[in-house]
């Protein structure tokens, strides 16, 4: 039986307690959204062509730029190493494999641990559900002696799914201070630089990473890896399938501000709160949008324009206003244009549907759960229908 995380962990503290915000909509005032199919130049895009040599680049510039960092790419060498394997896992149901992902750069390495499950009864290789984790890593229990609906495993692995996970830790420890003693240890340049890569790029970096192994099982359908993360984490698997277009499908769970919801409604977490609680998630760019963000080139419906045409899924919960619920469905919204550049009609509706009413067809999905910050049975029940509609046609 699942074991539920407790309402009162320290994330829903943060979310809903000392640091609330006005949650009244009819404060939320006018905002002009940059437009996502002009150019800096003024030039309109009309075709995948264009979007993919010209204004996609341009505004993954502007991002990295200005609000997530760099995104460094070459290393000497990688390593994969199983440190555990296990043909009998989940009363037989499951292949358990553990895995040590060693990433070389500069005279430095950089260890990566990898969980991973496969079926055991798939005759071909199967997709895989990859989780950004940013909470305890008993949560990824691989004895299964602690089971979480954070990450319901068996019941991923029973819907014919492939399921893995690391920790954020591993990549860079979610620390003011520590964090620069992770990945960033591989690409030191990176520190001192105002639009150098921090905490979240490093979690996506890491997840690229996982994806270079997954790409080396045969027991894995490579071209079928959606990326998950909740909440910090959700900002981060939003950042890794928009710099690597190798994950098929985003899957964003309550991620709040700087990962779905509008930056220019100031509603729930704003910008300037997010950068003054965690400095160390963003570049130091990002901090001059404090209490700014109308001069932002940039709001979080770019962010998913990025994805395009590959599939995306967002939730929100009820009680988690913090989060934004509203600007993470306009987000969605305001990015259709772009998949409909690509001849994709999105299924959501004109406004946010009701609770726990999921929208599942489509290249955009989303839900809003009913409850708070968290990620849950329900919420991976509906990402395993949503990734039936793409991964099992």
């Amino acid at each position: 039986m699942l074991t539920k995380l407790p309402a009162a962990c320290i994330f829903l503290l943060f979310y809903v307690g000392s640091f609330a915000q006005n949650y009244d909509e009819a404060k939320v005032g006018t905002y002009t959204l940059p437009a996502v199919l002009k150019t800096k130049g003024g030039k309109t895009i009309t075709s995948p062509k264009q979007w993919e040599k010209e204004r996609r680049p341009e505004i993954l510039r502007l991002f990295q730029e200005n609000i997530y960092g760099q995104m460094p790419g070459r290393y000497d060498s990688i390593r994969y190493t199983i440190t555990r394997t296990d043909n009998s896992a989940m009363e037989g149901r499951a292949l358990l494999q553990q895995i040590r992902i060693d990433v070389y750069n500069k005279g430095k390495r950089l260890p990566i641990d990898l969980v991973l499950f496969t079926p055991a009864k798939a005759k071909k290789p199967v997709p895989c559900f990859l989780l950004i984790n940013n909470r305890g890593k008993e949560n990824t229990d691989p004895l299964r002696q602690t089971k979480s609906e954070f990450w319901p495993a068996e019941m991923v692995i029973e819907n014919g799914y492939a399921v893995a996970a690391f920790h954020v830790s591993d990549a860079a420890p979610d620390d003011k201070v520590k964090y620069k003693e992770g990945m960033l240890q591989l690409y030191p340049e990176q520190i001192d630089q105002p639009n150098g890569t921090r905490a979240i790029g490093a979690w996506a970096w890491a997840a690229s990473r996982v994806l270079d192994y997954l790409q080396t099982n045969t027991s894995i359908d490579s071209k079928q890896v959606a990326v998950v993360g909740h909440s910090r984490g959700g900002k981060a698997s939003l950042w890794a399938a928009a710099c690597d277009q190798r994950f098929a499908m985003c899957i964003s769970n309550c991620s709040g501000n700087s990962g779905l919801a509008l930056s220019r409604r100031n509603y729930g977490e704003t910008v300037t709160r997010i950068n003054t609680s965690f400095p160390h998630w963003f570049n130091e760019n990002y901090k001059k949008f404090n209490d700014n963000e109308s001069a932002l080139p940039v709001d979080q419906h770019m962010l998913v324009a990025l994805v395009a045409p590959r599939p995306l899924y967002a939730t929100n919960a009820s009680k988690d206003l913090w989060a934004d619920p509203v600007g993470t469905f306009l987000s969605l919204k305001h990015a259709e244009e772009v998949y409909k550049l690509y001849g994709l009609s999105s299924a959501l509706p004109a406004a946010p549907p009701a609770i726990e009413q999921p929208i599942i067809s489509g290249p955009l999905g989303y839900h809003n759960r009913e409850g708070e910050h968290n990620m849950t049975v329900y919420d991976w029940q509906q990402f395993i229908r949503f990734a039936d509609n793409h991964f099992k046609k």
